[in-house]
């Protein structure tokens, strides 16, 4: 097994990373680094708790680096274990911009390390299910493909994401997921035409986006909001034969909150009130597929080994995501691409 350190014990180390390693049949949580000792040795009890980074960055039992880090930590840190002969994993979004993505990919490749960026919800159940149908054509041609990630949150709350600073805002925080899926789907855009800015009272940071990316007749729609208090669909998507709507979220971040691992026979299975709606010549509900974010860290444990899988996520793809992000907070309107 590969012995792995997770960085940091918010939310993306406690309920995301931690958990999958931890039950990954290739990784061995070895370190977590964190000031919150006693609450990580109630977790994982047989990992080591540190309270420094550079103390991992020293230890040559532990291979792999996960950072679950605020998003201006992930350059430096992720270039420290890099340059300690780490490989590394960094939580969505790879960075704050293009250039410390290439020059964390350039020295990965210098020091011959895997540089992965965990963009996880490639691996949500409708995500899943809705490759699945396009790939069957149950659609036909596609002409409109509609994502939504909004939320009810009217008032800024005193954490970092929602500050002003280098990495925040809702266009690195959940844009990160819907530009990443559209990518997977559809490849780079022709053209993107950009709306992000601050909408709530005392924003501070962006709060709202909306982005419409070209593909020739097809047009990709990426929403968020914060004031969405019942949101009208997750993704909708019109083709040639019919449509498919569908509401509600991937469940896998709410079981692992509630306890409910990759290890349970619930796991990553969706509630069926919410499952998608395909309108042919008929209406007929689609049993999503069963989301399963461990296959990330499968995907990124056989490329440690030197072994080609499909699973793994490239720095490269995920650099992608951040070059959209760059071009869409630097001014409103069409940008050809």
């Amino acid at each position: 097994m590969i012995n792995t350190a997770v960085v940091g014990y918010g939310l993306a180390g406690r309920v995301f990373h931690a958990p999958l390693i931890h039950h990954s049949p290739d990784l061995n949580l070895h370190t977590i680094v964190s000031s919150q000792t006693e609450t990580v040795k109630a977790d994982y009890p047989d990992a080591q708790v540190v309270g420094a980074f550079d103390a991992i960055l020293s230890d040559n039992a532990i291979e792999v680096v996960v950072l679950g880090t605020p998003n201006s930590l992930h350059f430096p840190q992720a270039k420290a274990a890099l340059l300690a002969g780490k490989h590394v994993v960094v939580d969505k979004p790879f960075t704050t911009n293009v250039a410390d993505a290439n020059e964390l990919i350039a020295i990965a490749n210098e020091q011959e390390r895997v540089l992965s960026v965990f963009q996880s919800r490639r691996w949500d159940s409708d995500f899943l299910t809705i490759k699945k149908l396009m790939q069957e054509a149950e659609l036909g041609k596609i002409y409109q493909f509609e994502s939504h990630y909004d939320r009810f949150r009217p008032n800024v709350r005193p954490r970092w994401r929602e500050q002003d600073g280098a990495g925040s805002g809702m266009l690195f925080d959940l844009g990160a997921h819907l530009i990443d899926q559209a990518l997977q789907l559809f490849g780079w855009p022709d053209w993107m035409m950009s709306d992000v800015f601050g909408q709530r009272p005392n924003a501070v940071t962006d709060d709202y986006f909306h982005l419409t990316l070209g593909y020739g007749d097809l047009r990709v729609l990426l929403h968020s909001s914060s004031f969405t208090r019942k949101p009208t669909c997750r993704f909708a998507i019109h083709g040639s034969k019919g449509s498919l709507i569908k509401q509600g979220l991937d469940p896998q971040e709410d079981q692992i909150k509630a306890g409910i691992l990759p290890s349970d026979v619930a796991y990553g299975w969706e509630d069926a009130s919410i499952r998608a709606e395909l309108v042919t010549e008929e209406t007929v509900l689609i049993e999503s597929l069963r989301g399963w974010y461990p296959d990330f860290y499968a995907g990124f444990a056989a490329t440690v080994r030197g072994e080609a899988d499909a699973r793994f996520v490239s720095a490269e793809s995920a650099r992608d995501v951040i070059a959209l992000i760059e071009l869409a907070k630097s001014r409103s309107g069409r940008i050809d691409l």
